[in-house]
């Protein structure tokens, strides 16, 4: 498998690809890009999350770790509105909603929501690519279509961020024309094509052949080392450890241990956390 630790390979003549500044980097200095405070999720009668605070400062990697079923992708579907939390506060950039007292009626609600989730890009399991469309078009469809930007603006946009993971060449082809790690990519593409402030990807490596997985993390370690702010669920401890700049533990739905790398996966402080990465990093 390809080292996911070692330079980005993509852009032209084997270089990074450079997009524009991320939107991240405009925010003000030492003030968190995302505050989550007090957020709470059930579903019928099984609490998912209890409670849940952090902090993302622009510009930093934070990578959610824990078994499955402690609540992680809950976390992410939480900051864009994939789900609705039953309370706490969640704030992107200058966007705030307040999930606790009574929500707005109507359209002022559905106008809170998607004012928070267009802050953020997202990058699922699965690629969830169009597959009736190309690859281009893959990526200009949501700033075309749900943003309302210049065609051919966006167009310029897409093909450098084609650029960006690799896939340039990839451009008029079919995603079943695509490895799995292709159409990762792509989907990563596709997401920044959003112009979103925060990134957010969940397991997106999950469903790849091991031989594949390292390609999609080379494209995340060119994101982090240009600024993007990310926020990730992830099995692949190499990677935080490499990447992360905080990384939360999570277990029954809160947030166990965190703090940086060398603190929670190298001296992790709790018995259920060593458990747990005892059994990631040593599973035999």
């Amino acid at each position: 498998m390809t080292d996911p630790t070692q330079p980005g390979q993509y852009g032209h003549s084997g270089q990074p690809g450079h997009p524009e500044q991320p939107p991240s980097v405009h925010e003000t200095p030492g003030h968190p890009l995302v505050a989550v405070t007090g957020l709470a999720k059930s579903f019928g009668d099984h609490e998912v999350l209890t409670s849940i605070d952090f902090e993302v400062h622009a510009g930093s990697v934070t990578v959610l770790i824990g078994p499955s079923g402690s609540g992680k992708t809950t976390v992410l579907r939480s900051l864009n509105t994939l789900e609705t939390p039953d309370g706490g506060v969640v704030r992107i950039g200058e966007v705030e909603v307040d999930f606790s007292g009574p929500a707005p009626k109507g359209s002022a609600r559905k106008k809170q929501l998607a004012a928070l989730r267009d802050q953020s890009g997202m990058v699922f399991q699965s690629h969830n690519l169009f597959p009736h469309m190309t690859v281009l078009q893959n990526v200009i469809e949501g700033p075309t279509v749900v943003q309302r930007r210049p065609r051919e603006e966006v167009m310029g946009e897409a093909r450098r961020l084609l650029d960006l993971v690799g896939l340039a060449e990839k451009a008029d082809q079919y995603p079943y024309q695509l490895s799995g790690g292709q159409q990762q990519r792509v989907g990563i593409a596709r997401a920044l094509a959003l112009r979103p402030k925060l990134m957010l990807f969940d397991e997106p490596t999950s469903a790849l052949d091991p031989e594949l997985v390292g390609e999609v993390l080379h494209v995340m370690k060119d994101l982090a080392s240009q600024g993007w702010t990310m926020v990730v669920v992830t099995h692949e401890i190499r990677f935080a450890q490499q990447v992360a700049d905080q990384v939360l533990f999570m277990d029954g739905g809160v947030i166990v241990e965190r703090g940086t790398p060398g603190e929670v996966l190298a001296n992790p402080r709790t018995e259920r956390a060593r458990q747990f990465l005892q059994r990631i990093l040593d599973p035999l």
